[in-house]
């Protein structure tokens, strides 16, 4: 079992939550709201092994470096794929907020979001990063929890909340009730996805390389998941790679609909999957309330659209998606005597002995 937490801030370091995303990260101090919103992203020089650079200064120099500087994503569709890159971005973010070095026993309490489904040696790896980066206590908290919470929907009472949790990495889909998750589906398919379609678009269907900024660029000014009758243009730019010169097309929203269309039913597909498997019982309470759409790629625009008609149920976005999962996590923060059932119990991720 969880220890009871006492309801006075501990007086060693701010308790903090963190949203450890594939494409951006949140960090929410007890108190004082969300403080940090930065690029997962960190620049290394490979020569030296020296971190030159976290967040949006990385992310700049993404596609523009030399050979030996190189900006990377430590983490891929939601889990921890450089262990020690982690830990500097994860120093780094807590050094900011508490503008002090601690030591592992003077650190602060740390809430982790995860995705749900990651298994046990992806979740201790987790905490032991979170923890080698100075945190005191580590506690973690499933994603479309962490986002339900966020969007003040009633977790902790008998009914149904269905949440579509859509990130960079990973899309998360779960019916909660009673405080806890009844049914989930994690799929590896989410907004990074949707840049690599509309690069691939761009390479197949004109010649043309871009890069993962351009397509991101792309698809927030002018793709949607659903056909609408307003014709929306914008400039490609990027390098033909016939001819190896610069070139500017003009792409149409339609394209680039068409370009993320098998992701996005794919995505559709995994929730009508899940409203198929929820109990009758709840999914009378989700027909009523409707399905809630987070994370950041919950924004692509006229998503909800798509998703209410092919399932049949209201689709709602949340108010500010990006920050609901570490919203939900900084609530659980505040109220940690009344909500700590909600988080994933750590005991059993102590190595053994």
């Amino acid at each position: 079992m969880i220890r009871p937490f006492n309801k006075l801030l501990s007086y060693l370091g701010q308790d903090i939550a963190i949203d450890l995303g594939t494409a951006n990260s949140l960090v929410y101090v007890r108190g004082r709201g969300i403080v940090i919103q930065e690029p997962s992203v960190v620049a290394v020089n490979q020569k030296t092994g020296q971190v030159l650079a976290i967040g949006r200064e990385a992310k700049k120099m993404v596609g523009r470096t030399p050979a030996h500087i190189v900006a990377t994503r430590p983490l891929v569709k939601g889990v921890i794929s450089d262990f020690e890159i982690t830990e500097e971005m994860l120093k780094y973010f807590i050094e900011q907020v508490q503008h002090r070095r601690f030591t592992a026993s003077l650190g602060p309490r740390v809430i982790v979001g995860i995705p749900f489904g990651v298994t046990e040696v992806e979740k201790r790896a987790v905490r032991d990063a979170t923890k080698s980066a100075g945190a005191r206590e580590v506690f973690l908290i499933e994603e479309p929890m962490a986002a339900a919470i966020g969007a003040r929907l009633s977790v902790q009472e008998a009914g149904g909340n269905f949440v579509v949790d859509i990130g960079g990495g990973t899309t998360e889909v779960a019916i909660i009730s009673l405080g806890g998750i009844v049914l989930a589906k994690s799929l590896r398919i989410a907004g990074d996805r949707l840049n690599e379609d509309i690069v691939a678009f761009a390479q197949e269907e004109y010649k043309i390389a871009i890069g993962e900024r351009t397509a991101e660029a792309i698809k927030i000014g002018i793709g949607s998941a659903y056909p609408t009758k307003e014709k929306k243009e914008m400039p490609l730019r990027g390098r033909n790679i016939v001819t190896g010169l610069p070139e500017e097309i003009s792409v149409t929203g339609e394209d680039i609909r068409k370009a993320m269309e098998k992701s996005v039913r794919q995505i559709v597909n995994e929730i009508k999957a899940a409203v198929e498997e929820t109990p009758p019982e709840l999914l009378a309470d989700v027909m009523a309330n409707g399905i809630y759409l987070t994370g950041g790629g919950g924004l692509l625009k006229h998503l909800d659209t798509l998703i209410a008609r092919e399932t049949k149920i209201p689709t709602k976005l949340v108010e500010d998606p990006l920050t609901a999962m570490v919203r939900g996590a900084g609530l659980v923060l505040e109220n940690l005597d009344e909500l700590q059932e909600v988080l994933v119990e750590t005991e059993n991720l102590e190595p053994p002995r």
